[in-house]
């Protein structure tokens, strides 16, 4: 409700409609606006305005907060569900007949009871051990979870490793949120095969029709170059070359890891920041020779070598 509306409210409520008394009574905890001469609820489930209270003390905060925690897909009861007491409450119980019947009820409460739902606490579990691995972003889990919910609900996951199906949504959840990881990085924190991964990713998506868009290669640079300790320059240089080699369409059907690399190959040759193909091949995760042939195909097509010959002479 906007303030215009507020001011109305206000001005419609001086007086009671029944007796036509000014003594209006607000009863913001219980919402309602009553008149205390003659007792009329002229109002009631009000909205309350007032701003939603916070307390980060470990006293009295419970009392203050209207809502909950958030719900979330990386736990695999979306964290919705319940705690039958604490500690604390064992030792207020007197007979050990209540305290057993206390701990029949924890254990009954925790017990996980459909075949869905322990195969999501295991697995969610293992999700986020990769994703702290490869330090993702709390969307890309989430999103991965979602995926690896989905999969299982639709019985996609019958036949294939745990693992691969969670390595898989995590890289099509990466290539959703445009965050560079390759299928080597996935490969290297799940301890699954690439070929593996890649197989399982291409089928989750294809089952669950989720459209993904082709890797920027220009994505990998701010990665590749810091892990190099190029300038920023060499960086710029870099993205630059890269869209230079897209307008001609030489980045169509090769790796967009492989042309990155050879892009800033020849960008810190050119500023004169010399790295040798062995360290950008080992930061890309790929082969000396990928390097050298993304190379020649950019000097020769972009015509640069005249620039990488008057870097070498300085």
């Amino acid at each position: 409700m906007d303030s215009l509306a507020q001011t109305m409210m206000r001005k419609t409520l001086k007086e009671c409609p029944e007796c036509t008394s000014k003594n209006i009574f607000r009863d913001v905890e219980k919402g309602e606006t009553i008149c205390r001469d003659c007792g009329l609820v002229i109002e009631d489930r009000m909205v309350d305005f007032s701003q939603e209270w916070r307390d980060f003390e470990e006293d009295g905060g419970a009392s203050k907060r209207r809502t909950g925690a958030p719900t979330s897909q990386t736990q695999f009861d979306q964290g919705l569900g319940t705690e039958v007491g604490t500690t604390s409450d064992f030792y207020k119980l007197s007979s050990d007949k209540e305290r057993d019947r206390f701990f029949r009820l924890r254990k009954w409460n925790i017990r996980i009871s459909t075949a869905i739902e322990r195969n999501l606490k295991v697995a969610l579990a293992e999700l986020k051990r990769v994703s702290s691995f490869l330090r993702l972003p709390r969307s890309v889990e989430e999103e991965a979870a979602t995926i690896y919910r989905q999969a299982v609900q639709k019985g996609l996951v019958r036949g294939r490793s745990m693992e691969s199906v969670i390595a898989g949504a995590l890289y099509a959840a990466c290539r959703r949120h445009e965050i560079p990881r390759t299928l080597d990085e996935m490969g290297e924190a799940s301890g699954i095969e690439k070929k593996e991964i890649g197989r399982t990713y291409r089928f989750v998506t294809r089952e669950l029709g989720i459209n993904i868009k082709p890797s920027n290669p220009a994505d990998y640079i701010p990665r590749f170059a810091s892990a190099l300790k190029l300038s920023p320059e060499s960086q710029s240089k870099a993205v630059e070359i890269l869209e230079m080699a897209r307008d001609i369409e030489l980045t169509s059907g090769r790796g967009p890891t492989g042309i990155a690399a050879a892009a800033l190959y020849v960008s810190s040759l050119i500023h004169g920041e010399k790295r040798t193909q062995r360290e950008v091949a080992d930061v890309a995760g790929v082969t000396e020779v990928t390097i050298r042939n993304r190379y020649k195909e950019l000097i020769k097509k972009l015509k640069l070598g005249k620039n990488v010959e008057k870097s070498k002479r300085r």
